[in-house]
């Protein structure tokens, strides 16, 4: 019997960080960089994000970096995690999708999120407010008849239209039940609280409504997995995440991510603690033997299709030396099945 891994895709979300003393600009083009290393480990997507107004996240235009990263590769399938459609017009990103698919036929993915801005001067900029993420239902249906050439408006879409360009949800909140009333697949984490995804992918499953996007269900968990050498080298990979979590919950803002060794060093109130040490648990990290072993058990848990890694760290030579382990594991687990 083949494991639950062999039979799995893995795939990349980057979410094109920013480190301390380095700029903006780096992070993006480290984001381009690691794709096309990536590519050759045999890794089946490579995502990027939407943040805005962040100063740890360089990661604002996500089609405009999804294009530079599919420039930049051949193979790997290029999208997003997400594209939050409630801070846009539904024909906007129906074109900008259209012209990616375009571009690069049969590559391309539209990852749809519902979030809206971070802050009320972020919504503020954008013209959006939290309400605008309840009609994301309305919203994803229009999307999707610009490629469909269903809008009542008379309005076609150039060039979507016709097109077939693979749409996600990104299952935050009541993303599982509209991902399953939509027929379409659905990307859930975290791999921490796995009882609430497992929840989650149990719901979608059982109400899943076949549609011409997708007739079965497909489920893409996402989390953070970190392999080293050592279970102590994989926890430090942590920790910089971790650290700029537990900043945001305490301070309001998230920071770039600082190194392991100034995090480590830090004199920490009780708060800060609490949530430093909550990010560095739960998470999938460790040697390639004790990864291969969670992950198994998670995906037997989960019945999952493609695991979606969103690791995040200031050591890029260790993040990239990560993700060879990982692809590591996945390859052995593909030999002997």
């Amino acid at each position: 019997m083949s494991s639950a891994i062999a039979r799995t895709r893995f795939s990349v979300l980057d979410r094109s960080r920013t480190r301390e003393g380095r700029p903006g600009a780096e992070a993006l083009r480290d984001t381009v960089r690691l794709a096309t290393e990536l590519e050759p480990l045999g890794y089946h997507r490579f995502w990027v994000s939407e943040h805005h107004g962040v100063p740890g996240v360089a990661g604002s235009a996500p089609t405009v970096l999804a294009a530079a990263v599919a420039a930049a590769t051949s193979t790997l399938r290029v999208g997003t995690g997400g594209v939050m459609l409630p801070n846009h017009q539904p024909l906007v990103v129906a074109e900008q999708f259209g012209v990616l698919e375009s571009l690069f036929p049969g590559r391309v993915d539209m990852g749809l999120g519902r979030s809206v801005g971070f802050t009320t001067g972020v919504r503020k900029a954008l013209g959006r407010d939290k309400d605008m993420a309840d009609d994301f239902e309305g919203q994803l249906a229009e999307l999707l008849g610009w490629f469909r050439g269903t809008s009542p408006t008379g309005v076609r879409a150039r060039p979507s239209e016709g097109l077939t360009v693979p749409p996600f949800v990104l299952a935050m909140g009541e993303g599982a039940e509209i991902a399953a009333r939509a027929g379409l697949p659905m990307v859930i984490g975290d791999l921490r609280n796995r009882e609430k995804m497992r929840r989650g992918i149990d719901h979608y499953r059982d109400h899943f409504r076949p549609s011409e996007w997708a007739r079965e269900p497909y489920v893409v968990i996402s989390g953070t997995i970190a392999v080293a050498a050592t279970p102590e080298d994989a926890r430090r990979l942590l920790v910089p995440e971790a650290w700029s979590m537990a900043y945001s919950r305490t301070h309001g803002t998230f920071p770039p991510l600082p190194p392991a060794e100034r995090v480590e060093e830090l004199s920490m109130t009780d708060r800060e603690r609490g949530f430093y040490e909550s990010g560095l648990t739960g998470q999938l990290a460790g040697t390639e033997e004790q990864v291969a072993h969670e992950l198994e058990t998670v995906l037997k848990e989960t019945a999952a299709d493609e695991v979606l890694v969103t690791t995040s760290t200031y050591d890029r030579a260790a993040l990239l030396d990560s993700y060879r382990r990982l692809a590591a594991v996945v390859g052995r687990a593909r030999a002997v099945s």
